[in-house]
């Protein structure tokens, strides 16, 4: 089956926005991607609304359209609680965990060390969780992973990547990813694990949230 000139355009569109090339923020000029593609304008029109339908996509008088940034408020209160169940999970999983297990999630985030020169946003948020369900999932409070699952996939819903947004942030990351399984192998107090959890957590969440204040800073008031 053929696919559309508008199906073609979606497609062109949504794998930028899903593989990172179109920034949150970023505007679709519609002319611009008509001409890449060899269109009029109509069918990357017809796209934009289905992008939009989608919440990917973002349309305001004075702006035009561009990629969605985050619903804020919802990723605000997510972050903050997944940095706190989490933050619980991995310290009481501390206690539990082999020597096996802190060289299975060093070896993953060697793998996101070097995943960072071609840095590929969606990519690196699959090896994130793969290194931090090394040591959660090891939580003896089930009660208490069953939230940490919820937020992992609430985060899905609101967004694939947060490293889209913060790219940057991905090299410190990386960096706390250390910090924390050192505080592991020193045995080191749940109190200190917890909160070396904790803020690595929130220090994405203060990441995404100024890209998010500095986008509308730039954004044209009508």
């Amino acid at each position: 089956m053929n696919e559309s000139k508008a199906q073609q355009a979606y497609r062109f569109i949504r794998e930028r926005i899903d593989d990172g090339r179109y920034v949150p923020g970023f505007r679709l000029v519609l002319g611009t991607i008509a001409r890449e593609l060899g269109v009029s304008v109509v069918p990357v029109r017809e796209a934009i609304r289905l992008l939009e339908a989608e919440g990917l996509v973002t349309f305001e008088r004075n702006v035009g359209a561009q990629v969605a940034l985050i619903q804020e408020t919802e990723y605000l209160h997510t972050m903050q609680t997944l940095a706190l169940v989490e933050g619980a999970a991995t310290a009481l999983a501390a206690p539990t965990l082999t020597a096996e297990h802190v060289a299975r999630a060093r070896a993953v985030n060697e793998r996101m060390r070097e995943s960072l020169d071609a840095f590929d946003p969606h990519r690196f948020t699959a090896l994130n969780l793969e290194f931090h369900a090394v040591l959660f999932e090891e939580c003896p409070n089930p009660h208490i992973l069953d939230l940490v699952h919820r937020g992992w996939n609430r985060m899905k819903v609101l967004r694939d990547s947060s490293f889209s947004f913060v790219p940057g942030r991905a090299q410190s990351s990386v960096e706390e990813h250390e910090a924390i399984l050192r505080l592991i192998e020193d045995d080191a107090p749940s109190i200190e694990i917890e909160l070396a959890a904790r803020g690595h957590r929130t220090a994405t969440l203060d990441a995404v949230l100024a890209y998010q204040a500095e986008q509308h800073a730039h954004t044209p008031t009508p």
